[in-house]
Formats: C-alpha cells, structure tokens, sequence
C-alpha cells in the first residue's frame, strides 16, 4: 500500500477542481494576472497535483513567519521551507492585489492560465530572517540567498489556490508521473515497499550499486526520483541527465526499478531541504527515502567554510522521524575494490584493501580531454551520453573576441584568422566584421556608452550561440568598455573556449593607418563620440594575448593565436 500523504489527504487540485473548470477559464479572462517565474512555476506544479501536501496554496504570512521560525505551518503541521509567491510593489499597484482579490496565474512560457489565487494577505518578508533561519546564513554565496536578496521581488502574496490546468511538458512525458499517477502506477505493479532516491546528477555504478543494496536489504522495489525543475546553478542540464538515467534503468533487475521525474525547485538548503524531499517523497507514496551525505548542500559560503556538515541533514530528519511517516535510509558511500571487481561500502572494508575512484572533478576534466572513463566506474551506455553532451576540446566552440581602437589592424588579423582556420576545416568559422553587425544587428543603435554596451551583448550573444553549436566564432567590436567585454566572456564561456585578443596599437598610428578618414572627421565634429578622442577606451587588464601591429605581424598574430587554442586542446588534435 502507497504511504499516506503529509497530513493524511491527497492535495490534488487539479483533480478537486475539474469539475469546474470551464467556469475558472471563463473567469480567467475577466480577472487581473501574473506571469510566474521559473521557480513559481515549479512550486505552482507541486502544489496544484498534491506534491506538496498539505498545501493548498501559497503561503499566507502566519504560515510563512511559523515556517521560517519553528519549520510549521499555523496548522501545526511539520513544513521546513517557505513556498511564497513574490511580487513587486508595481504588481501590487496595477494589479490592485489586495485581500479577496481573485487573480489568475499564467505560465511564463506560453501565458496559459493554470491557476486562480484567491488572495488571502501581502507582506514583506523578512528576507535576512528567513535566510539566517530557513538556510543557516545570510550570505549570498548561498543560491537560496543570493535569490532571496537578488532575484524575488519585495512582497509575498498568500492565498489559496483552484487549479485551471497543469503545466504542459514536452520532454519525457512517459516519465513524468505526478503523486496520484505515481500512487496508481504502484497499485498497478503491486509495489508496496518502495525506496525513493534523489539525484540532480548523473548516476554511475556506484549509485546503481548503492541503491541496489537499498532494495535488497529492505526487500522493496526503487524509485528513480530525480529533480528535472531548477537545481544548483552550473549542474549538468536535465536533458542529459534523463538521458543518462533512462540509459541505466536496464542495468536494473528486471521489474525492480521505475524512473519517475520531479519537478522541484530545488533551494540547496541542506537540513531543512532532506526533510522536505521527504515530505514530498511520502506525497508521492513512497515508503522509504535515501538521505545522501551532505543532501542538497550547495558547496561552500564566501568564507570558503561547507555551508553545512556532511550529516546534517540525516540528523535533522532522523530527529523529525516519528513526525515525517517515511522510513530513511542512510546514505552508504561505496567505492570500486579492483581486486575482487566489485563495489563495497567503504565503512566494510578491511585496511589495506585497494580501491578506486573517480572525482566529479576528475570526471569533467576526462571528458572535457576526451580521456578514458573505465567500465568500473560507468557504463559505456552513460559515458556515451555524457560526451555526447560534454565533447572534448577538439569538439566544442570557441569565440575569439578582438577589442581595440578602429584602424588598430583587429579587421585584418580576425579576417586572418578566420582563412586559417577554414583552412583547418575541423568547424564551421563565422566571423562578425563590425561593419556588418552594425549593419545587420544594431543599425538603430549609437555610440552613447549604452548602445555600444548593447551593440556587444547582440553579438556577444551570437557568438554564444555558434560556440554553443560546436562552430569557431570571430568578433572584432571595438568594444571599449571593461564591463562590457566581462560581460561578453561570462556569455560565452558558459559555452566553449573564450579569448579576449587586444590590439594595443597606439592610437597615432591608428590615426595614420585610417584609410577612411573616420578620425579627421571625428576630430571636425561630425562623428561625435569617437573612441579614442572624445570618448574612453579601457584597455584590458585581463586579455588572453595582446598585439600592436607596430611590433607584430598579422601573421605572426595569427600563428600565436593558433598556438594558444592548440595549446588548449581547441584545435591541431583528432
């Protein structure tokens, strides 16, 4: 039999409201409305299928502020995290948000009404309350906190909810299953034990064989239950992710796993955080739940000190057992033992036995080289998946981006650059002359400091967006301004290779080899703004390589370019 939901009754909105919902789309229409951020919508998904039962609804502030202080709602009921609809002053004012006021929610993707909120009150959160209390700390290097101060917006609207619609999904629909779908689909295999595991991360032998050992010892059937909605920032994308489970579930016994998808919104909130997936593992009905070591931890605060201890979680969730109705197991490292080719717990080893293992670190830097990954720590169905997604250096974009004053020789070394390497011919290689873009992406635009600050983040985009795609990607902006051009790196980067080039050739030679005339009629009034005379240029104090074509030849430029993305494995290695 499935657990009993949190509370004792199943929070299915989307069920409780079908009946009506015609009407609630009628009235859709007539009403005020919010579009939902990114992280709303995955609390609104998990409040309106019963994911996060016994809630009905956004957090009003005396379920909030007993939320925050003592982890209850004012019913008295045991919920660690705060689910808050934030809204801005401005939302407020236009939308006359105001008690009893009814107002439709809407997804950010496609603006489809999914739900009416009934609002119950506003108020302001106390924000370095809720992160000393709820996270641990009031530091920003926190992501929980970092959104709390830098991303939602001032005021929280409490209300109860009537489910219009869910939020349509296109990827992995056969894997998606919500708390009533998931609670049949047990009664249907006849799973009456069923051990949950949390993952926002690729899975590996090892955590086959942990979960595996999980099953076996409590004789239950596994739940694959990872997070597809928003993790910690810099994970590995959710696509690749699902990818990598669905190629593991075969390596399963027969008829003894499931891969079911959640999506959370994920706070990295360590203690508090194991015991809500608890919470919501139990709304899923489940009847047991791995707590890893260091669960939801997200890494270090600005002091470089862990944010919480390896076991806080399991301690916080071991005190709430009696309270929460979900047996946890305790997470068991294991680790490769060569000898005997099999994977052990580490705490059943004898002293003097080897093992093995491989780093996450280890991991990305052999996929980012094209290194082997061994069998005994991943399957060759996973490692495929993962370089599919992750290919070595030789195999991804970069962006080249040239910044110096007009006429400084950046046009003639970029159009080098760009025949040297077509004739390399292992990627495709587009180059963004400066006449062209102004032409083609920014002709509306300037030269005020603010249109060229957009002028480089269209192309910065771009060529974000080539390197994304595996292409060689060549920009030769003036791009003046150091924000700017930082700005344009943490674009890029997130992508591929990015090398900042700055041609430092002095600007009296600059004057002497503009061939168009552009300085002289700068230097009569008729272009105002010009980079050089009467507006700044900041040279870069972090560029990859420099040239001043007084001292180095286009050729040579290009050649020492090459050697650098040699030099980094981009090209010149199969």
């Amino acid at each position: 039999m499935a657990n009993t939901p949190h509370g004792g009754t199943l929070k299915d909105l989307l069920a409780r409201d079908a009946p009506k919902q015609q009407s609630l789309l009628a009235e859709v229409s007539k009403l005020p409305s919010l579009i939902l951020t990114d992280r709303q919508l995955c609390d609104l998904e998990l409040i309106l299928n019963g994911g996060f039962s016994p809630l009905e609804g956004f957090l009003n502030q005396k379920d909030y502020e007993g939320v925050v202080e003592k982890m209850r709602l004012a019913s008295g009921l045991l919920w660690p995290i705060p689910v808050t609809l934030d809204v801005s002053k401005s939302e407020i004012d236009t939308k006359k948000i105001v008690p009893r006021q009814r107002v439709a929610l809407l997804d950010p993707r496609d603006y489809q009404p999914l739900a009416i909120l009934t609002v119950d009150d506003v108020y302001r959160p106390d924000k370095k309350k809720e992160a000393t209390l709820v996270y641990g700390a009031d530091d920003s290097a926190h992501p929980a906190v970092n959104y709390l101060h830098n991303i939602a917006k001032e005021f929280n609207v409490g209300g109860s909810l009537e489910a219009v619609q869910s939020p349509s999904h296109y990827d992995y629909v056969s894997n998606r299953y919500n708390p009533s779908e998931l609670r049949s689909h047990f009664k249907k295999l006849q799973w009456t034990r069923v051990v949950a595991f949390q993952t926002r991360n690729p899975m590996h032998r090892a955590h086959r064989e942990l979960t595996v050992r999980a099953a076996r010892k409590l004789k239950a059937h596994l739940l694959i239950h990872p997070v597809v909605g928003l993790t910690k920032p810099g994970d590995i994308d959710h696509y690749t992710r699902v990818r990598v489970y669905k190629a593991l579930m075969p390596k399963y016994p027969n008829g003894m796993a499931e891969l079911s998808l959640l999506p959370l919104a994920m706070r990295m909130g360590g203690p508090r955080e194991a015991l809500w997936h608890s919470l919501i593992r139990k709304n899923h009905g489940v009847t047991h739940f791995i707590i890893g070591r260091d669960h939801a931890g997200p890494g270090k605060n600005s002091q470089g000190v862990d944010f919480y201890g390896p076991y806080d979680a399991q301690y916080l969730v071991e005190k709430y057992k009696s309270e929460i109705g979900i047996e946890i197991i305790p997470f068991q490292m294991v680790t490769y033992c060569p000898d005997s080719d099999e994977y052990r717990p580490i705490d059943e080893i004898p002293k003097g036995i080897k093992t093995l293992d491989i780093s996450g670190t280890e991991l990305r830097r052999r996929l980012k080289v094209g290194a082997p990954i061994p069998e005994w720590f991943s399957y060759p169905e996973v490692v495929q998946v993962l370089r599919q997604s992750h290919p070595p250096r030789n195999k991804q974009g970069f962006t080249i981006f040239f910044t110096g004053l007009h006429a400084s020789g950046k046009n003639a070394i970029a159009r080098a650059l760009q025949i040297s390497l077509n004739q390399e011919s292992s990627r495709s290689v587009s180059l963004l002359a400066s006449e062209n873009v102004r032409a083609e992406l920014s002709s509306e635009l300037g030269f005020s400091k603010r249109d060229r600050d957009i002028n480089i983040a269209r192309q910065a985009f771009v060529a974000g967006e080539l390197t994304r795609a595996g292409a060689a990607a060549i920009v030769a902006p003036i791009a003046p301004y150091a924000d700017a051009r930082n700005a344009a790196r943490k674009t890029i980067e997130q992508y591929g290779g990015f090398y900042l080039v700055h041609i430092s050739t002095p600007l009296e030679e600059c004057i002497k080899r503009d061939r168009d005339g552009i300085y002289e009629r700068a230097k009569r009034g008729e272009i105002k703004e010009f980079t050089g005379l009467d507006a700044p240029y900041e040279a870069p104090v972090n560029a990859d390589l420099t040239f001043d074509i007084t001292k180095q030849s286009v050729s040579q430029a290009v050649h020492e370019i090459i050697l650098a993305l040699e030099q980094d494995g981009y090209v010149g290695s199969s």
